[in-house]
């Protein structure tokens, strides 16, 4: 029976290398000349610190135009609250990885909906499809496409 699978995942390699890329950039920027801003990525957070609220909004949109540059779709990006710190403004940017519980069942809602014969299980932070034709599976995989989530959805593992 032809199946694949519905996820969430972001490349950490290509977040690694857009924070290589933003950090080159904060480097040559005029208006952050003479000013003590950096992004680290540690494990599977991004790290902004600069010496103003306002230097990390401009930050969070150079972090965003270098997601963007290597194809990842900033729906995935977290962000937590402002921390200050001394003279210091921090903030912590997660990648949200995995589709939760609540996604998981809207999507099944959405699929049950459309009336395509397909069966659909949650397998902890994934979604598997299954059904008798591939025509149904690509039918499954265009509407989601074509609805909007809160995350960016990727199919793998299609069998035939």
């Amino acid at each position: 029976m032809p199946s694949f699978d519905v996820v969430s995942e972001v490349e950490m390699n290509e977040v690694r290398n857009a924070v290589e890329n933003a950090n080159r950039e904060l480097s040559t920027r005029f208006d952050f000349r003479g000013v003590d801003a950096s992004f680290e990525l540690k494990e599977e957070q991004v790290k902004l610190s600069a010496d103003a609220e306002f230097q990390l909004q401009q930050m969070r949109d150079i972090l965003r135009g270098a997601l963007i540059k290597r194809g990842i779709d900033v729906k995935v990006l977290d962000p937590a609250d402002i921390v200050r710190s001394g003279k210091r403004h921090l903030q912590d940017i997660g990648f949200k990885q995995g589709i939760a519980q609540p996604l998981a069942k809207t999507l099944v809602k959405k699929i049950k909906d459309s009336k395509i014969k397909v069966q659909t299980a949650i397998q902890g932070e994934e979604l598997r499809i299954t059904g008798k034709k591939r025509d149904d599976l690509q039918q499954v995989m265009a509407l989601l496409r074509s609805s909007d989530q809160e995350q960016p959805l990727q199919f793998n593992n299609f069998r035939d």
